[in-house]
């Protein structure tokens, strides 16, 4: 027989709806007190307020900018060439947006020196670092 000394308790108590009248327990002003900034819905200060102060961000010194003349580069390494291309295969803008290793058809290429290649590949007209120029030739890939 359930009798009230033996109910559980409940595992979820219900959210306390501020605001809603003064029976709940929290109507009225709900919890914020009378007048002032704080009691206004926004009128919390933000994270970064420091009182009126110069804020940190702005005594700080601006450093650097941006190049609007900046050419991005997509970065492919040996190692994708190795795993994506057959031997004697031609690589071009068109073929490396093809089998999937960049995102867009106009990119800029540059290739990079990480990894090792062992496959002789016909390069046509993309960018590569020094490192992966000279890896290129002496595993016997033609440069054009």
């Amino acid at each position: 027989m359930i009798t009230l000394s033996n109910l559980s308790k409940t595992v979820c108590k219900d959210i306390r709806r501020i605001g809603r009248g003064d029976s709940s327990g929290h109507g009225t002003t709900a919890g914020r007190g009378t007048k002032g900034q704080k009691s206004r819905s926004g009128g919390t200060k933000g994270p970064y307020f420091e009182g009126g102060q110069m804020p940190l961000i702005r005594r700080v010194p601006k450093r650097g900018f941006h190049s609007p003349n900046r050419i991005n580069f997509e970065v492919i390494s040996l190692d994708d060439l190795k795993q994506r291309f057959q031997e004697g295969a031609l690589v071009n803008r068109q073929s490396i947006y093809e089998v999937g290793l960049i995102s867009k058809k106009g990119s800029n290429i540059k290739i990079l020196a990480n990894g090792t290649i062992d496959k002789k590949l016909k390069i046509e007209s993309i960018h590569m670092s020094k490192a992966a120029r000279e890896k290129l030739i002496t595993a016997g890939c033609v440069l054009e």
